[in-house]
């Protein structure tokens, strides 16, 4: 048995498909959905990076897909996993020099260093270097 996982923008959908594994990164802390997990609704952190998991079984394990998200929700309910973002990007997607360009922006727009950790642009643009393997 598998997971239907749906990642929705506001003016598409992002990606859809079956999926053994789900890791999010919640305001309450990380999540990791399988199958048969029990419904819950959640608040995506924002600028995090939502990880989906191969089908079990499959031959090449890891990452189906990443993908960075400004920030949005996550409901699972009978193992249909659907992700809202308010923006997102699929780590294959990502331009890391506009990315890295991006973070730079925001990080002197942001000014105190106690204003770039709570900056929603930050934290974007740096999950988006992450998803695209970056370390940021």
């Amino acid at each position: 048995m598998t997971l239907h996982v749906e990642l929705l923008l506001p003016d598409r959908s992002l990606w859809s498909g079956e999926a053994g594994l789900v890791i999010a990164k919640t305001i309450d802390g990380d999540i990791g959905v399988m199958t048969g997990h029990a419904p819950v609704f959640g608040i995506l952190s924002p600028g995090s990076v939502v990880r989906i998991r191969e089908v079990p079984g499959d031959e090449s394990p890891g990452d189906v897909v990443r993908a960075a998200v400004r920030d949005g929700f996550l409901s699972v309910t009978d193992n249909r996993v659907s992700i809202l973002a308010s923006s997102g990007e699929l780590s294959g997607e990502v331009d890391v020099n506009a990315a890295q360009a991006d973070l730079t922006a925001a990080t002197e727009a942001a000014g105190s260093s106690a204003a770039v950790e709570e900056s929603p642009e930050v934290k974007y643009a740096r999950a988006r270097l992450r998803a695209a393997g970056d370390q940021a």
